[in-house]
């Protein structure tokens, strides 16, 4: 874990992606996207049918490793709204485990805006932690300090004649994006004008690495 100050909060991110928050214990991640393989296969592209069970064996292995009492996720918990309802046995058992474990949010995403039990756990459109606001996509016109997800974004850079892609998140003044947490999830470029647009003036991409977190201005 990586500590950082955002708007005069003390937080931890976390190689993985997500966040640590360590005054209350919470642990902070976004668009998880479960059953996203089974969602493709209705449609007829076979994806390998795992990503929901080890996305949530990544989860168990944070909320042990953090010692998390409450859990936020921030939106696109599922890929849609009926994605848990094809939830295998392992994975049902899984998320069953940690909604036990943890005090857990749902907020609710464009994706799973409207999903039903929940296997526990609350599902509300958005919730605040410690004076930060979270919801799973930002909002440009509120100014008050706010973590979000959505856009999974990526810092993109050329070494040395080669294309380098590493999950990020995204910062601004009152601003924090978080990547995506989800196995199977793809990613935005972080200098995207969708993504500095929602985030203003001096958005950086912050990229943890081990002990250290790296930022990287982003021009717009």
């Amino acid at each position: 874990m990586v500590p950082f100050s955002f708007c005069s909060v003390d937080m931890c991110a976390l190689p993985e992606g997500g966040l640590f928050h360590p005054g209350t214990a919470s642990l902070l991640l976004a668009d998880l996207h479960l059953e996203k393989a089974s969602s493709y296969a209705m449609r007829g592209q076979m994806l390998p049918p795992y990503d929901s069970i080890e996305t949530l064996r990544r989860v168990v292995a944070l909320v042990e490793r953090t010692g998390a009492r409450a859990l936020y996720c921030l939106g696109d918990s599922f890929h849609d709204r009926n994605g848990i309802a094809r939830l295998g046995d392992e994975a049902r058992g899984l998320l069953s485990w940690l909604t036990a474990r943890t005090r857990w949010t749902w907020i609710v995403g464009n994706h799973d805006r409207s999903f039903s039990d929940p296997l526990g756990g609350e599902v509300v459109p958005e919730a605040e932690l410690y004076g930060l606001w979270l919801r799973h996509e930002a909002d440009p016109s509120d100014g008050r300090p706010e973590i979000s997800g959505h856009y999974h974004p990526r810092y993109k850079v050329t070494l040395r004649g080669r294309r380098v892609s590493r999950p990020c998140f995204v910062a601004g003044k009152t601003k924090l994006i978080l990547p995506s947490f989800g196995v199977l999830t793809g990613g935005m470029d972080a200098a995207d004008p969708a993504i500095l647009r929602t985030v203003g003036g001096e958005a950086q991409a912050l990229v943890a690495v081990r002990e250290k977190l790296l930022g990287f201005p982003l021009a717009a």
